[in-house]
């Protein structure tokens, strides 16, 4: 076998990597590697395109897609077809047992941007995700609290990492495993009898698709590991997340690609703005104020969101809408209640418009979200017979980046330095859901704020008070505020990673990316500690 996994693996979690998941990741890796680099190829002729002054559109090719009326996604089973309410959260013991026992629909446990990977935090979390599925989860603070599971559980639905990032402790043929096959493939391979024991099945989220032909790239993984592990065709089931713009236009081709596995779409907004900022960077029209003021209310935020809804209800998919990443208060009511009658009216709203469910980061805000949608969707489980448009929708209804009365300011410039600062540092920790006034906080806040930070600086915008946005001005006000963090060395080349993705010409497709070369660096595959063992 020519996979070698680096690092330490305990006792308890030595099973996970028995000969044969290794062989069983090995193959994923020989079947679809080739295939994966070969689409983040496209993704940067892509780029090459919007920066030479090229436009993005539905495209041309697919339009017998979208306009054959006759095809739907395969059925959904039973346990997803009330998500009215899902909580999200990384995968250590004490959220798992917390997320399950919320009284959410729904728990995605996440391997991807609320999670720090480092090879302790994943072996863990694969570990602590089979203990729940069998209910046997249990965890004890320091301080003797003890969590266990209810019998009632919120549904388990696993996001793994996106096509870009590697897992740098398991090679093969001494090249790294693709980050989204080993957290696919490890939960697959120890669960999917398990889940079949307990009456459910293997249900993920798919995140930073750029278009329909890496969705068909996981299709083609999907029944490939069906087949592999003998399991029934179609047992696999997965929700797309649009969070790229090039996604939003192709959505209808991802739901027919995948129309075997699919049973949603979801509305990730930081992630699309992200993707907004990235792509048309050099476009001075896609230049977006504080990204407090860019609202799911902005034109063409809802023109996103309701071509989401129509789009799978067309097609008989559920969606999904966006996170309430509010942290309540202990100490503070008057925060939590003008929190949470925001957390209201954007949840009452997502449900008016046509959304099946919707995310929030924290289980106090569950029965605030359920009672936003219990008043629209009231016994039924969904509502994929509502419909928004009655003409074709046009892309340039999300393609004209314009905000009403869209300001930059000190204050957002500011936060966006403390912000990504602070969850970069947290992150190379090992943490990567980050509590930072009074928001949970993901590595999609952190790369949405630093591209902000670059677009202003590449396009020199004016401050409301008459400041140019430089880079001499970012870098002083990035040294201020990494005063408060100073000491720690995580802290230090947090700084440095944002210094070169704020202050470089070339932007930085993900911040994730040197993120983790620097955790990479400082773990045990670089220290004597650090063993190889040959499947």
């Amino acid at each position: 076998m020519a996979v070698k996994v680096l690092g330490p693996v305990t006792d308890r979690q030595q099973w996970l990597v028995s000969g044969k998941a290794l062989a069983f990741l090995e193959a994923l890796h020989q079947q679809f590697d080739a295939q994966r680099q070969h689409l983040l190829t496209r993704r940067q002729e892509t780029q090459l395109r919007l920066n030479r002054g090229g436009s993005l559109n539905f495209l041309p090719e697919t339009e017998s897609v979208r306009h054959d009326g006759t095809w739907q996604v395969d059925p959904i089973p039973e346990d997803l077809m009330d998500r009215r309410v899902e909580i999200t959260g990384p995968t250590d013991a004490k959220m798992v047992i917390n997320a399950l026992n919320s009284g959410a629909r729904v728990f995605m446990a996440d391997f991807e941007d609320a999670s720090s990977p480092t090879w302790e935090n994943l072996l863990e979390g694969q570990a602590n995700l089979a203990q729940a599925i069998d209910g046997t989860l249990h965890y004890t603070t320091d301080a003797g609290k003890e969590y266990q599971l209810k019998p009632n559980r919120a549904v388990l639905v696993v996001r793994p990492r996106g096509w870009h990032l590697p897992e740098a402790h398991v090679l093969v043929d001494s090249r790294p495993l693709a980050g989204a096959l080993f957290d696919f493939g490890m939960y697959l391979f120890h669960n999917h009898a398990r889940l079949q024991r307990h009456g459910t099945g293997p249900y993920f989220y798919l995140p930073k698709l750029e278009s329909y032909a890496e969705a068909h790239l996981w299709n083609a993984v999907f029944d490939y590991a069906e087949q592999a592990l003998g399991m029934e065709p179609g047992t696999i089931k997965a929700t797309v997340l649009i969070e790229t713009i090039t996604a939003a236009l192709q959505m209808e081709e991802i739901l027919y690609v995948l129309r075997r596995h699919i049973v949603g779409l979801n509305a990730g907004r930081w992630d699309y703005l992200f993707s907004i900022i990235k792509r048309f960077r050099e476009h001075p029209d896609a230049v977006l104020p504080d990204r407090a003021q860019v609202t799911m209310e902005v034109p063409f935020m809802r023109a996103y969101a309701e071509l989401l809804v129509d789009t799978c209800h067309k097609r008989g998919a559920h969606a999904i809408g966006g996170m309430a990443a509010f942290i309540p208060s202990r100490r503070d009511p008057e925060v939590n209640r003008l929190a949470l009658s925001r957390v209201r009216d954007d949840k009452r709203r997502e449900a008016e418009q046509g959304f099946d469910g919707t995310w929030v980061a924290h289980p106090d805000l569950v029965e605030t979200a359920q009672a936003a949608f219990d008043d629209v969707l009231g016994p039924n489980p969904h509502q994929k017979h509502r419909r928004n448009r009655t003409t074709p929708p046009q892309a340039a209804a999300l393609l004209r980046f314009e905000v009403p009365g869209g300001a930059v300011t000190e204050a957002g410039v500011r936060n966006n330095l403390a912000v990504s600062l602070q969850y970069l540092t947290a992150w190379l920790k090992g943490q990567g859901a980050v509590g930072l006034y009074n928001l949970m906080e993901d590595a999609a806040t952190a790369e949405i704020a630093r591209a902000q930070l670059y677009q202003w600086r590449y396009h020199r915008v004016t401050l409301t008070d008459g400041r140019l946005v430089t880079g001499p001005l970012l870098d002083q006000w990035l040294d201020a505020a990494a005063q408060d963090l100073a000491g720690s060395r995580e802290a230090a080349v947090a700084r440095d990673i944002l210094r070169a993705a704020i202050l470089d010409d070339q932007f930085l497709e993900f911040i994730t990316e040197p993120a983790y070369r620097a955790l990479i660096d400082r773990s045990v595959i670089s220290t004597p500690q650090g063993r190889q063992m040959n499947g």
